[in-house]
């Protein structure tokens, strides 16, 4: 799975012969009678007036209640109260309005203690409350998910997430002009691309290839820790502006190449999230658990646009 946030019986196929567990799934004591979904039989009186209007009657009725049906119009997430794909996409266009807002919020603040006082704590203060911020909330929300969705801790981790975006941007673009623009639009291409391909069915996630690519994530993290443990040690050479990133093969920068892999592994758990959150609905979660796949792909796509950065940066650097 992409995102351990999705590690939660809402978005994991059911077993059929077992009643979800989740807060609110369908047919479980927490859902409460007559809620959306449930079926409730009628009353006695009402039992007794279909009796006596007799079987022509009931045909009639029925007959109206159909034609009801198919001219009113589909119900959707509001009033059914149930997860669905598009307003999962608007809670997602959401989150990312806020974290749009809180990125020019960093923005605005790195270049301002980069102007003031060049290479001081100013100037990359903004990307590490955020990436802090970001952090601890993320925690949260993903192991407080499973009991109980908050809403304001995702709009929170909106905002920490939108200054570390902001600021690293902001701190990138001093070093090199243009490359925020360059990570961007190869952002946006390959959110687009993934979602074109899962949508159009030609790509979906495997037992198998999920494997390969958790294996090799938990491989990335390991790496990431030893290269940051060893800059910080001087085991590397200051002049390697990110560590064994910077190092070459055959010419080749290292981040080229293990930033290719990951990029491809960032857009593969993008599509394990739109399966997750396909595998919500079908489950007829709440709405409310559309904020956890809309803070999933947050997380993931994150996640790209800062590796894409890395890579650009480690191709100017190394010009």
């Amino acid at each position: 799975m992409s995102n351990f946030v999705f590690n939660n019986p809402a978005f994991q196929q059911q077993d059929p012969r077992k009643v979800a567990t989740y807060p609110g799934a369908p047919g479980s004591a927490r859902q409460g009678q007559n809620a959306p979904g449930q079926y409730a039989p009628p009353p006695p009186a009402a039992a007794a007036q279909q009796a006596a209007f007799g079987q022509a009657g009931i045909n009639a009725a029925a007959q109206a209640n159909l034609e009801g049906m198919y001219t009113a119009p589909s119900a959707g997430a509001i009033e059914t109260d149930r997860m669905t794909v598009e307003d999962t996409a608007w809670k997602t266009a959401g989150l990312f309005g806020i974290l749009l807002v809180a990125a020019a919020v960093g923005w605005v603040w790195t270049l301002g203690g980069v102007v003031a006082r060049p290479g001081a704590i100013a100037s990359i203060l903004p990307w590490m409350i955020g990436a802090f911020g970001g952090f601890v909330l993320a925690m949260i929300v993903t192991f407080t998910s499973r009991k109980k969705v908050r809403p304001g801790l995702i709009f929170g981790y909106a905002v920490f997430e939108g200054l570390f975006v902001g600021g690293i941007s902001a701190f990138f673009e001093t070093m090199w002009p243009g490359l925020v623009m360059q990570a961007t639009l190869a952002t946006v291409a390959v959110v687009g691309v993934t979602l074109a391909l899962f949508a159009s069915g030609k790509v979906r996630a495997s037992a198998k290839m999920t494997k390969i690519v958790m294996i090799a994530m938990i491989g990335y993290l390991v790496f990431q820790v030893i290269n940051l443990i060893m800059m910080w040690t001087g085991a590397i050479d200051s002049s390697y502006t990110f560590g064994a990133y910077s190092m070459k093969i055959a010419g080749i920068p290292v981040g080229l190449i293990i930033g290719i892999l990951v990029v491809f592994m960032a857009a593969y758990s993008l599509v394990m999230d739109f399966d997750q959150i396909q595998q919500g609905v079908r489950n007829g979660a709440p709405r409310k658990y559309g904020w956890v796949g809309a803070f999933g792909i947050m997380v993931t796509v994150v996640w790209l646009y800062v590796e894409i950065l890395r890579i650009l940066a480690i191709l100017r650097g190394s010009d």
